[in-house]
């Protein structure tokens, strides 16, 4: 049975060892890379049923499968061609390289060994295809793990799979050579050395010091003649491989076309079902017209798009089967008026909408998770005693049923920053920070110093007493932390108050939003004029109205003095705006004030509790800033205010949560079946670099102890499981208690697939079965 690796290989963050010119941000780069938490982490694995052996915690969710539609290969028609949408085509074909990207790993995953696959639930296979067995012999003087692999495992030009290839893929990755541009070394650097065993087809690895996950290295396994040297390993595997092993061989790759994977017809297991997978760039923007027009077969999709797909399918006729006897005593003739019926009322429906019904919807938990990130590097969040009060403020139930809403998965939140709530090993120590308790959080930001002085807080939007900069809303912006009292969702909040407002309160929401209105009421030139720089009267009504007439006064002014070009009366204009700017964030807190949504903004020293908020913009962020605005509101109530800036997605990441430049943000990691390896350097204490700089690895809260780290290394390696379990649960209650990363929900995963196709779908945690994947006969 053979699988691919799954989120343990997913996008790589930044490289370990960087082209020339190009910076090197970490020590060790490796399998993770954050993304955006919009929902578009790539579906990689494939689901089956196991038992619940090794579950820790007897009130987590219940076990999530996927959805892939198992059928049995005798089901399956020979022949066809599947289309697969992915993001884009492939950077690069060697997964170890920095460009590596979905594409990549679709191709390694189809042609190439991979020795170990995981299960449903994240945990390693040995795959038969590739090995007899593979096991720890001896520990000391040091481990040592011999690989037995299978006879028939050859590359299809025709060499056997060797200690030679372990051996060159070992030197290229372990980190001692700078001309080889690799993304991760992890595991590589613990080896001694790699030779060939005592029995025909064994492969001898020595290491240097315990290594307990060992498993996951050679996976995938390149031929030497990629890993062998540093110019076929960078450029050299970009378009082509020099040899495969697997059930697909790549026929065509790179440009910006599709990539085709073709039958392989030297290879040994069992024959692929598909005579063709074409992996076609879909933007995610994209795939619902790809689907209406019938132009792809598979393909990760939004909760909008699925609900449509839904909403099709419901309707019934063809593409929507009935199962004999369902309606009762008329059986098979009931079935087929109700399909004729169907028929008859499909064929009136728009073009589009009969397109979607050839697919279904598959549904499955992500091998991944959002988190909400607390830069610890300075500012308020500096002091964990504020990061904790922000964890209290917070009601992480609500945020995660929003989240999921409409999905049709479990809406729990997650509990736990190295194992996901489908994977063995599962616990929830967010105990170690503390549920929501408002009073608590109180409590701990005057501790800190925060006090509550009944102030206003002006330059509202400005994190730190800086300004928004480029794209932010700023003090006039309609997406501070304030919102807009009666919003929909997507325009400033929800409807009803957050968690902990007061009942009575939900009766004054219209009457805010007719002061909205009032205050969005245009005035002539002549009457702006007329608009004083004093207060009207001290009620919340006037004074909203009374900010947004001095903007708009301010406006006119800087109009008109940009067009005199007169310095004195630009330096006035802007002095104008910058009273009106004061005056509508008085107008915001007197509001929220006096609907119960918000405490007084808290103050240390003169300086308000501000806190930038990035989130991405684009049009598949939607959500991720819906749980944003809500985790503004929460934030509101304990007098922390919070300016949302919306940044473009391709730099949300990049420049603002790798380089710093944030208090909060949102963002996903991929979950790992070797947590003591891969979340290490997620969580690693940042250290002082040579240059003056700080060394941050992927730690990009900067949040981070000795005891976790020495925690992390004790559990990679400790070959006892139990133990290493036991150590990973100690190291993900003390990521809890530092509060430098709160984990919101397990992301949910929704796959658009032709009903014909079988044995893919949403693969949850495990790994494809790509020569199993098929159409059905009927």
């Amino acid at each position: 049975m053979r699988r691919v690796p799954a989120a343990r290989a997913a996008a790589v963050g930044p490289p370990a060892r960087g082209r020339p010119g190009h910076p090197v941000r970490t020590r060790t780069a490796h399998r993770y890379a954050a993304v955006l938490a919009a929902g578009l982490l790539v579906p990689l694995p494939l689901a089956g049923c196991s038992s619940d052996q090794g579950r820790t915690d007897s009130a987590a969710p219940a076990r999530d499968p996927g959805e892939i539609r198992t059928t049995d290969r005798q089901q399956i028609s020979t022949g066809g061609t599947l289309r697969w949408a992915v993001d884009a085509a492939p950077g690069t074909l060697n997964v170890f390289q920095p460009d590596a990207d979905e594409a990549s790993r679709r191709v390694a995953g189809a042609t190439l060994p991979t020795l170990f696959t995981l299960d449903a639930q994240g945990e390693p296979k040995p795959d038969e295809d590739y090995l007899r067995g593979a096991e720890v012999t001896s520990t000391e003087p040091r481990q040592t793990v011999v690989y037995k692999l299978a006879p028939k495992a050859r590359w299809n030009d025709g060499r056997r799979i060797s200690a030679a290839d372990f051996r060159a893929q070992w030197k290229a990755l372990r980190g001692k050579n700078d001309a080889y541009w690799t993304a991760r070394n992890a595991g590589y650097d613990r080896i001694r050395t790699v030779r060939k065993g005592e029995g025909p087809g064994e492969v001898e690895v020595v290491f240097n010091k315990p290594y307990a996950d060992w498993r996951s290295l050679f996976a995938p396994l390149y031929p030497k003649q990629t890993m062998g040297n540093p110019s076929a390993f960078n450029d050299g595997a970009r378009k082509k491989l020099p040899a495969s092993a697997g059930p697909f061989r790549v026929a065509r790759a790179g440009g910006k076309g599709k990539t085709v994977l073709e039958r392989d017809p030297r290879w040994w297991g069992s024959r692929p079902k598909l005579e063709r997978i074409e992996l076609k760039p879909v933007p995610q923007g994209k795939r619902a017209k790809a689907l209406r027009e019938g132009e792809v077969d598979l393909a990760r999709i939004d909760a909008r798009t699925a609900e449509k797909i839904e909403s099709a399918g419901s309707l019934g006729g063809p593409g929507h089967p009935h199962r004999k006897g369902e309606h009762g005593e008329q059986g098979e003739h009931a079935d087929h008026d109700t399909a004729a019926a169907g028929a008859r009322r499909a064929a009136k429906l728009p073009k589009g909408v009969r397109a979607l019904r050839k697919y279904e919807v598959r549904k499955a938990m992500e091998p991944a998770y959002t988190q909400l990130a607390l830069n610890g590097a300075s500012g308020p969040l500096s002091d964990e005693r504020v990061r904790r009060a922000v964890a209290r403020a917070l009601d992480r139930d609500e945020l995660a049923s929003e989240a999921l809403h409409g999905t049709g998965l479990p809406d729990e939140p997650l509990g736990n920053h190295l194992r996901m709530a489908n994977q063995d090993g599962y616990k929830d120590n967010s105990k170690a920070v503390g549920g929501k308790d408002l009073d608590s959080a109180q409590s701990l930001l005057a501790e800190a110093g925060w006090e509550t002085g009944g102030g206003i807080l002006r330059g509202a939007g400005r994190g730190h007493g800086k300004s928004g900069g480029d794209g932010a809303e700023g003090a006039d912006g309609p997406e501070n932390g304030a919102g807009k009292s009666g919003g929909k969702q997507g325009q400033g909040g929800p409807a009803e108050p957050p968690s902990g407002a007061g009942k009575g309160n939900v009766s004054g929401v219209p009457r805010f939003r007719a002061e909205a209105q009032a205050a969005a009421v245009a005035l002539s030139p002549r009457q702006l004029e007329q608009v004083v720089d004093r207060p009207l009267s001290l009620t919340t009504s006037t004074t909203v109205q009374r900010g947004a007439l001095l903007a708009q006064a301010a406006q006119a002014r800087l109009a008109a003095a940009e067009e005199s070009g007169g310095k004195r009366a630009l330096s006035r204009a802007r002095s104008a705006q910058t009273v009106a700017r004061d005056v509508r964030a008085q107008g915001r807190e007197m509001r929220l004030l006096s609907t119960g949504r918000a405490a007084a903004v808290r103050t240390k020293e003169g300086k308000p509790l501000a806190l930038r908020f990035v989130l991405p913009d684009g049009d598949n962020s939607r959500r991720i800033r819906a749980t944003g605005k809500r985790i503004a509101g929460m934030l509101n109530e304990v007098g922390i205010r919070t300016q949302i800036k919306k940044v473009p997605d391709e730099s949300y990441f990049k420049d603002h949560i790798a380089a710093g430049e944030y208090d909060l943000a949102l963002y996903s990691w991929p979950a790992s079946a070797y947590p003591a390896t891969d979340a290490r350097p997620i969580y690693a204490k940042p250290q002082p670099a040579p240059d003056g700089s700080l060394l941050v690895e992927q730690n990009y809260t900067r949040v981070g102890t000795d005891k976790i780290d020495q925690l992390f290394e004790r559990a990679a390696g400790e070959l006892d499981e139990g133990r290493r379990r036991e150590l990973m649960q100690k190291a993900d209650a003390r990521i809890w208690a530092v509060a430098g990363s709160l984990p919101l929900h397990q992301n949910g995963q929704l796959v658009a697939a032709d009903r014909r196709l079988v044995n893919a779908g949403a693969f949850g945690f495990a790994d494809p079965q790509y020569e199993d994947i098929g159409f059905t006969r009927h």
